[in-house]
């Protein structure tokens, strides 16, 4: 039986007369997306029509999703909002903090060692507020929630950037920070700009070696890497519909490496398969009832043109496997052209690792499929010349897929299996093989490749693509081996071939599971003590931020232009930096030591105009910190991509940058630094990036009279005494202002819960 299905037959409830109230107000067939944007408004039934890309709207998510790492701050934030309880389902999973380096056992008895205390808070802190709470080796959170919470028409937040996962159950279902989060949590409105629409219509059937993976792969060489950038992509098609429910999760979890806001499919049979197998009837039972406000109108996919913003067209059944980096998830290259480009590139032939799982791919069918390629080389004697790990999805999988053998198929070719985590691709991985800063390949299943993203080497060229490919290019150890054309040799000298891959969408004899690793809350939690010692590195209880003094901000000094991308990862980088996710001031530390000084190239290198030396950044900005000075941070294009992370946000506002001004942002970082009380800003000419200079101080002359769709004046002073004059953008509303004023949005919830 489902978790919460009172909650989703309420939903289910009121979709008909929301949907149809919807229609009529557009005064079209609506799109899917725009069935459950209009059902979930906070006010209700739909009263007015909203403009794409332009309106902001008030929406009520149906449950939250919090991993580890995120959910620390996402908690330290809510026990300050004055509830006893959070107003919507929530849950907790321990997937991050779990470091693969030995195997599953040794590593997850190492995990609850080294983290026990934040495990411990983590535990209490959902008991005492009705949070259902995921142990860690239950799963991967993504994967978990797909099992066990997703729901067609529902709509979901979650403080991971792949929350995007549980569109393959027909959510619209997005990554956000922890204070959007709290939010919610607190019995808030959810606000989000209404999205554009872009329609990807897929037509044909997979074949060969192509696999789901391949679509989004595809549709990342489309679009890049902002592409997607305030917008849902909405899937349909009789390709589609022939994608297994896990496929489709796949998809939509790497529609975060495109920006999008999420994506999703229609509720389709191999949805209600799935429900079924994982044990929700009473799910697809419900849905069944409402079928036709679970998808996109007719005439919306009969004309898609007239209704979505945006159309790309793909058949399945000529679509190639693709790999896709090195260092970003949008080059794309079909398998067989990437040696000549590795060649023509300088990129490493030879393959160290393959890595199998994180929440992009560690299904059953994923297993399965990659399984039966693993097979193929213990039966025709192939040696692998790769090492091989495996990230399980989630516990149920781990045990089914070992009861059904496919796991020692793994072992029998000397693989590791790694926790039910999510390891190596959030940079969890302990990797013994490579020293420095050798320069190498990887290819994994994983949806990011960012440089130092997977084992903190900046040398590591690490490419994407689907388990079964990354399963034939280890067992070959060449990125240029194209296993639809090459042969391999084996052990006894022999000439071999691997054959298509074949998989299971789900298991013949039904899921199975011993102990999930789920713990309930208790029903009134009111003397449960959550505990933080004031002498942690880990934890530690924050403080409210400074409200705003309703003046202009002057001599503010320029901390750091950086150059090119950059990431949350190059702004609060994971990997060791994981375990002070619940100690503002220790995690700090690494504020933006990955982002490349515009003025010479290096990274945690910037000068400080109070001592003319230069240092680390978060050294460098602590100094400004301690003598009263404010400090603005400038950025490129697509400023922030990557990772939900709030601490890219909260870390320069505890150090105090109070301004971030740059080309263009990524949607959640843009947001986060809104909610934290920051400035975000955008060159109004992108060209004005290259007259700031190192010694830079920045007058904000009319910034007492900030207001929506006004453009900010900003005086550049320069150290010969010269000056330039420029304009910034922002998208601050009415509310997000009195976040501003307040010092941040928490600070505007604990002032309206006192009333």
């Amino acid at each position: 039986m489902a978790f919460d299905i009172d909650m989703i037959k309420k939903v289910y409830a009121t979709m008909d007369k929301r949907v149809n109230k919807a229609r009529e107000i557009v005064g079209k067939p609506l799109t899917l997306t725009e069935k459950i944007l209009y059902s979930h408004l906070w006010d209700g039934t739909p009263t007015k029509a909203f403009t794409r890309g332009k309106d902001y709207v008030d929406f009520a998510p149906d449950r939250i999703a919090c991993q580890d790492a995120t959910a620390q701050m996402a908690l330290l934030q809510f026990m300050q909002a004055g509830r006893d309880n959070v107003a919507v389902p929530t849950t907790v999973h321990c997937d991050h903090l779990i470091q693969a380096k030995s195997g599953a056992t040794e590593d997850l008895k190492r995990a609850n060692d080294t983290s026990k205390e934040v495990f411990d808070f983590l535990e209490s802190v959902s008991n005492k507020y009705g949070i259902g709470f995921w142990k860690p080796g239950a799963g991967i959170i993504h994967q978990v929630v797909l099992e066990n919470y997703a729901f067609p028409g529902g709509m979901m937040i979650g403080t991971d950037s792949h929350t995007v996962n549980a569109g393959g159950l027909g959510m619209v279902a997005v990554g956000v920070g922890g204070a959007d989060a709290v939010d919610v949590m607190a019995g808030m409105p959810w606000e989000l700009k209404f999205p554009k629409l872009i329609g990807v219509k897929l037509t044909g059937e997979l074949n060969g070696w192509t696999a789901s993976k391949d679509v989004i792969l595809k549709v990342a060489g489309i679009l890049t890497v902002k592409g997607g950038t305030g917008a849902i992509l909405e899937y349909f098609g009789e390709g589609a519909k022939n994608l297994s429910c896990t496929g489709k999760g796949t998809i939509c979890n790497m529609g975060a490496e495109i920006g999008a806001t999420t994506s999703t499919f229609g509720y389709d049979d191999s949805m209600e398969r799935f429900l079924r197998a994982t044990d929700r009837n009473d799910i697809a039972d419900e849905a069944n009832k409402v079928k036709s406000h679970l998808t996109g109108d007719p005439e919306v996919y009969a004309k898609p043109e007239q209704y979505f913003d945006q159309v790309i067209e793909i058949n399945l059944s000529e679509l190639r496997p693709h790999l896709n980096g090195p260092f970003t998830p949008d080059l794309a290259t079909p398998v067989g052209q990437l040696g000549q480009k590795a060649k023509e590139n300088g990129w490493p032939i030879k393959v160290d690792w393959g890595l199998i799982g994180s929440c992009t791919n560690s299904s059953y069918e994923d297993l399965t499929r990659a399984s039966s390629i693993a097979k193929q080389a213990v039966d025709k004697k192939l040696k692998p010349k790769s090492d091989f790990g495996i990230n399980p999805g989630s516990e149920q999988i781990r045990y089914t897929a070992e009861r059904d053998g496919i796991l020692k198929i793994f072992e029998d070719l000397d693989a590791t299996i790694f926790t039910n985590a999510c390891g190596p691709c959030i940079g969890q991985w302990d990797r013994s093989d490579v020293k420095g800063d050798e320069k190498n390949t990887i290819v994994h299943s994983f949806n990011r490749n960012f440089s130092k993203r997977a084992d903190g080497n900046p040398n590591t060229h690490a490419f994407v693509g689907s388990p079964e490919m990354v399963a034939a290019i280890a067992i070959s150890g060449r990125l240029d081996f194209d296993p639809m054309n090459d042969t391999l040799i084996n052990e006894d000298g022999e000439e071999v071939k691997l054959e298509i891959p074949k998989g299971l969408e789900l298991p013949p004899l039904g899921f199975e599971v011993k102990e999930s690793g789920y713990l309930a809350p208790t029903e009134n939690g009111r003397s449960v003590e959550v505990k933080v010692s004031p002498t942690s590195e880990r934890l530690q209880l924050l403080d409210p931020f400074e409200p705003w003094d309703g003046g202009n901000l002057t001599n503010a000094k320029l901390l750091i232009k950086a150059f090119g991308k950059c990431t949350t990862d190059h702004i609060s980088m994971a990997g060791p930096w994981l375990r002070y996710r619940g100690h503002l001031d220790n995690i700090a530390n690494n504020t933006l030591i990955g982002a490349v000084n515009a003025f010479n190239k290096k990274t945690n290198f910037v000068k400080s105009q109070l001592s003319g030396e230069y240092g680390g950044v978060p050294d460098v900005q602590r100094e400004y910190k301690k003598a009263g000075i404010p400090t603005v941070v400038v950025g490129d294009h697509n400023y922030g991509e990557g990772s939900s992370r709030e601490h890219a946000a909260m870390q320069p506002r505890h150090l105090g940058v109070k301004v971030v001004l740059v080309k263009s942002f990524a949607r959640i970082h843009e947001t986060n630094l809104k909610k934290q009380g920051m400035l975000g800003l955008t060159f109004a000419n992108e060209a004005d990036y290259d007259l700031i200079q190192e010694d830079d101080t920045f007058n904000f002359v009319d910034l007492k009279d900030f207001a929506p769709e006004k453009q900010l004046t900003i005086e550049l002073v320069h150290k010969d005494g010269s000056t330039d004059t420029i304009k910034a953008n922002h998208t601050y509303n009415n509310a997000q202002i009195e976040w501003y004023k307040e010092g941040s949005a928490l600070n505007l919830i604990k002032k309206e819960n006192a009333k």
